[in-house]
């Protein structure tokens, strides 16, 4: 639980004093889509180890 909490802190710190609103909204949809497409790979990872497929 303190992991998410320091997790949350520091998203909320990287957007507290961005600036411009157009600018702060499209950073956090650029983050939110960063982390869809990473947990995307991490599944197709995930997926193929657990399959067997031999990565040669």
């Amino acid at each position: 639980m303190k992991t998410i909490v320091l997790i949350r802190e520091i998203y909320m710190d990287g957007f507290r004093n961005l600036g411009h609103f157009l600018m702060k909204h499209s950073m956090k949809v650029y983050a939110w889509f960063s982390f869809a497409l990473f947990i995307i790979a991490l599944y197709a990872f995930v997926f193929r180890v657990s399959t067997g497929f031999a990565f040669d």
